[in-house]
């Protein structure tokens, strides 16, 4: 009579999902990720938009993370319209760069040797010291998902796993970044090459997301031709624009005819629009590099849409 129950494909519980290599980083994530928030939000404290920052990353993790255990460990993720492979991939790229970014931005601006003033005291300075080695640990667990889980060279796997999918991830991280800076009174608006330049990071941006939106939901199969391609040719494309834009921007605002090459002395730090053009300068080589290795790597991958 017990045989009868059992489901066509096995139990219905996948255990493998919290014992396996992948799923134990998995788990230290989940466990990681509730200890560094819970640290900050009992005692360690968090104020600005940078504390903010922080713990949304850490919680859009966490939540994340725990549906990732939840749908492997019931198998439910067999009755989700998503490329599972190409989501979880994804994901864990995306929580890295985000783990990072928070364990390097909580201690910068909220962590002190000495202890705060009262009410506040040692107690607080002891609870943000803590939650600064859990925010490390918890970057530490993402990047271990993403180097157990990246596809090998020769090996067939899902678009998201190769060495250009994830480099995707960090493209779209780097021009949000972009984004950032440029909202942030750059001046972008004084020129028409300056406007270019913000033209060419959005068309990318967006591309870079449809790619990933496709490959998660599975969809790269109804495109009409190859995907890895239609991959080649926008990688090879976003590698020209940003190198226009690598050579406009800096011209147009930091050479002595248009803007100042060097930081006006009268300029508050933290609230200078020069800041904000190095910013973006310094990030639009950082991708321009990043699509020429995406365009090496993207000539050789061999992926499965489904996966």
């Amino acid at each position: 009579m017990g045989s009868t129950m059992e489901p066509p494909g096995g139990g219905y519980l996948h255990l493998g999902a919290v014992t396996s290599p992948v799923g134990t980083a998995r788990v230290l994530q989940l466990a990681f990720g509730c200890t560094t928030f819970s640290l900050v939000a009992h005692r360690g404290g968090f104020a600005g938009v940078q504390g903010t920052f922080c713990m949304a990353a850490w919680g859009f993790c966490f939540a994340v993370s725990g549906l990732v255990v939840a749908c492997e460990f019931t198998r439910l993720h067999s009755c989700l319209h998503l490329s599972w492979g190409n989501f979880t991939a994804a994901f864990a790229m995306l929580a890295t760069l985000l783990s990072a970014t928070a364990a390097v931005i909580y201690p910068l601006y909220f962590t002190r040797l000495e202890c705060p003033p009262e009410p506040a005291g040692c107690a607080a300075r002891d609870f943000r010291l803590a939650a600064s080695v859990f925010a490390g640990l918890l970057f530490l667990a993402y990047a271990a998902e993403v180097a157990l889980t990246r596809a090998r060279p020769g090996q067939v796997a899902s678009y998201m796993a190769t060495v250009s999918g994830l480099l995707k991830i960090v493209q779209a991280f780097v021009a949000c970044i972009i984004f950032g800076a440029l909202v942030y009174d750059s001046r972008y608006g004084r020129y028409v090459a300056t406007q270019w330049c913000v033209a060419v990071y959005s068309l990318c941006f967006l591309a870079t997301v449809a790619v990933v939106a496709l490959s998660v939901t599975g969809h790269t199969g109804g495109l009409g031709c190859p995907f890895d391609r239609l991959v080649v040719v926008y990688t090879f494309l976003a590698v020209l624009l940003y190198l226009s834009a690598a050579v406009i921007w800096p011209v147009f605002c930091f050479d002595p005819k248009y803007g100042e090459p060097g930081r006006p002395p009268d300029c508050p730090r933290g609230s200078c629009s020069w800041d904000s053009q190095l910013v973006v300068a310094t990030f639009t080589y950082v991708n321009l590099l990043l699509y020429v290795a995406d365009l090496a790597y993207s000539q050789r991958i061999r992926f499965v849409p489904s996966l």
